[in-house]
Order: C-alpha cells, then structure tokens, then sequence
C-alpha cells in the first residue's frame, strides 16, 4: 500500500456516472498540493485528455500506447498481429511514464486505449505490455496514481489489487448504475482489495447521496456531486474540470479520501 504521497487510487463505476470528471478533478487537486501525479485512462471511451484540459484538437491526435507499434514491437519482441518470434512477458516499463506521459497542466497522463478482448489470460503482445505497465505504476512507483477505469475491474488482477490504496466506485441515482457499482464490490471483494469508497454524482436532492449508498450496500460513502446543467457543456467546449465549479465538491472528496487512507 502507498502512503499518503504516493497513494494509488482506481476510479470505476458504469459508464456516463462521472468517472473522468471525479478522475481529472482528483488529479488537479493533488498537483495543486505539489505532488508528482499520473494519470492513467484505461478507459477504452478516452476521454480524461479533455477533462484535464488538453485542447480537443490536440486530445484528437493523442495515440493510445495500445497503438504504439513501435514501442509495442521495442518492448515486446512483436506488436499486435504479427506472427512468429519470441514475445517477452516481462518487458522494461519502468521508463514510459516519463517518456510517453503527456502533460495536462502538471499532471502525466497516459492513454492506454483499448485492447483485444482475446480471452482470460490473452498474452498478445500490447495487452501484455500495458498490463505489466499499469501493475507497476500501482504497484512500485512512487508517484500518486489515479486510473480511469472502464465500468468493472478488468485491469486489477489480484497482485495489482493489493497495491491499490482505494478503488472509488462512482454511482449515480439510477438503478443500473447501482447495479454496476453492486457488481464491482463483488468483483473487488474477490481480489481482495480492502477500501472501497463510494461517490454519488448527479445528485438533484440532499437525501440522495444516502440513498444511493444504502442501496449499494458494503461500501462507505465519501462524499457527492452534484447536478450541473453546464457541466456537460463545458466538457464540450473543452473547459476543464480545474475551472468549473465541481472542483470544489471533488475537494471535499479528496478530504476524505485522505482521511480515510491517513487511518490505515
């Protein structure tokens, strides 16, 4: 587990909740505290560039490291599709953050992209490169790490687990994603991670928050968010979350999430 300088957060829940809004607000909090900060999109639907601030323009020309054939083929011995050779399932990573980290106003992102769904255990070469990149980054580095996850937690295998200091599950008032957010405490209590926190978003009424979390059952609220109807707009014209007002509500958020991780 990391200390308080250093902590590995994991951000999930279904799709639409706020997932890269709580990610990127997260993100820009702790640069603000001077922290060395990456930030990682495991979300195949890349969005966290935007969120963070770096211009539409710019975010539309980012390559995925999942796309990266040359590093791919650098690291691995061959890049996706290609046949024969001898693949190396213990490739150097420890130097891709800084090399292929992309600046979003102090914070390093890295967009890993999508990957083939090849089954359990697929070792075709980019899912072997990326997954061994995320499990350092949670694992050994000593930066804090926050990870925007697809709804699920496809990319914590039972080692990475361990080394998440808390996986926030993001809910909105709505029974599908209480279902989603029910599902993946399940999935986490089988790999063993210990914390689990709970953020409501969307909220249009103070009894929500609580409603939500009773309903989700076994995970403890840290805090909510509430309905903006410019939010979305904002996102659209590329505003980022540092400059809207839910920075001030992920403030609260980051509050607990230190408190808790400050406990043990």
């Amino acid at each position: 587990m990391g200390t308080l300088q250093d902590m590995k957060l994991a951000v999930t829940g279904k799709g639409g909740v706020g997932k890269t809004t709580l990610s990127a607000g997260l993100a820009s909090l702790f640069v603000q505290d001077g922290r060395d900060v990456v930030a990682i999109d495991a979300d195949p639907d890349t969005n966290l560039a935007l969120a963070l601030g770096i211009p539409p323009a710019v975010a539309e020309t980012i390559t995925p490291l999942s796309q990266k054939r040359d590093l791919i083929r650098d690291r691995m011995g061959a890049a996706g599709g290609e046949g024969g050779g001898f693949v190396t399932l213990n490739p150097k990573v420890d130097d891709i953050a800084e090399a292929y980290g992309i600046d979003a106003s102090g914070v390093k992102l890295l967009v890993l992209g999508a990957v083939r769904k090849g089954g359990a255990g697929c070792a075709c070469p980019e899912n072997v490169l990326l997954q061994t990149l995320f499990d350092h980054l949670i694992v050994e580095s000593d930066q804090v790490v926050i990870a925007d996850m697809e709804a699920g937690i496809e990319h914590l295998g039972r080692a990475t687990a361990r080394g998440v200091d808390m996986l926030i599950v993001v809910a909105e008032p709505t029974r599908a994603a209480i279902h989603t957010a029910q599902t993946i405490r399940r999935l986490a209590e089988d790999v063993s991670i210990e914390r689990l926190g709970l953020v409501v978003n969307k909220v249009r009424g103070p009894e929500q928050p609580q409603q939500v979390a009773e309903a989700v059952g076994g995970i403890s609220l840290l805090g909510s968010l509430a309905w903006h109807d410019d939010l979305a707009a904002a996102a659209f014209d590329g505003t980022p979350v540092a400059a809207t007002p839910v920075l001030q509500e992920v403030a609260h958020i980051k509050q607990a999430i230190e408190g808790v991780l400050a406990t043990g």
